[in-house]
């Protein structure tokens, strides 16, 4: 439904979407085709492991590239310091979810190119996420419209998480770094945006993401380590999710229902 959609405002209206590209912070959106494409291939894993590579194969292919023009263009340079924001974290973090996704699949090729995704995720979220942190820090407060993309900040070490952990085939202390990093600062925006909610607007959406990677590595976690408290943990960010997934559905349903009103 959203590939329609989207193909549709691309063609009625294409100046819109150029524009969109070509912005400093909407354009870091477009990485989330490819992250959408490489989490629909370990959907279709079950059903069918042709079916998974071809997804795969497009997902990697059209993350990398989109990838390469978002760090391409930064070092053209004259990015004017309001314009950091968390969406440019998606960039490395659609390249770590190469890594979620297909950490596990056999050939020599396939580890290769978790290797170099990887290596291009991992340093590029690092560096981003300095860079947000300062913008964060010695910038004016981002509009309450972007707030809720504040949440972003959480992904690469929940989604790095679960690309370690795929990549090395064990839950070691690294893996348990990134984790409990992810889960502090989920702690500090979760409790800043429930403190003082912004308006809702559709970039609320943007905390959906991080806290799904955040539920998947504390399953994970749990599962690898034990123990109730985890458990529990790993429950509650879960339901948590999917209460807040349901809310974000609701308000948006209302939202759409009353612009058509």
């Amino acid at each position: 439904m959203l590939v329609v959609g989207y193909l549709h405002k691309l063609i009625r209206h294409t100046a819109a979407v150029r524009q969109e590209f070509d912005h400093p912070v909407t354009s870091s959106f477009f990485g989330t085709i490819g992250i959408s494409i490489l989490l629909l291939s370990s959907v279709v894993a079950s059903y069918s492991s042709g079916a998974q590579w071809l997804m795969w194969s497009i997902g990697v292919a059209v993350t990398l590239a989109l990838s390469a023009v978002m760090i391409g263009r930064l070092l053209n340079g004259n990015a004017a310091p309001a314009s950091v924001a968390p969406a440019w974290l998606i960039a490395g973090v659609g390249s770590l979810d190469i890594v979620v996704t297909g950490g596990g699949l056999p050939g020599r090729w396939a580890r290769e190119i978790n290797l170099l995704a990887a290596a291009i995720g991992g340093v590029s979220a690092l560096v981003f996420f300095v860079l947000i942190f300062s913008r964060l820090v010695h910038q004016a407060p981002m509009a309450d419209a972007m707030r809720p993309s504040k949440m972003i900040l959480m992904a690469p070490f929940a989604v790095g998480f679960v690309a370690y952990v795929n990549l090395v085939q064990t839950v070691d202390r690294f893996a348990a770094l990134l984790f409990y990093f992810g889960l502090f600062l989920f702690v500090i925006i979760a409790w800043r945006l429930v403190r003082k909610p912004p308006p809702f607007s559709l970039s609320w959406w943007a905390i959906g993401f991080p806290m799904a990677a955040l539920s998947s590595a504390a399953l994970n976690y749990a599962g690898a380590v034990g123990g109730l408290g985890l458990e529990l943990l790993a429950v509650t960010l879960l339901i948590v999710l999917s209460l807040t997934i349901v809310a974000l559905a609701i308000r948006s349903l209302c939202a759409m229902a009353e612009v058509r009103a």
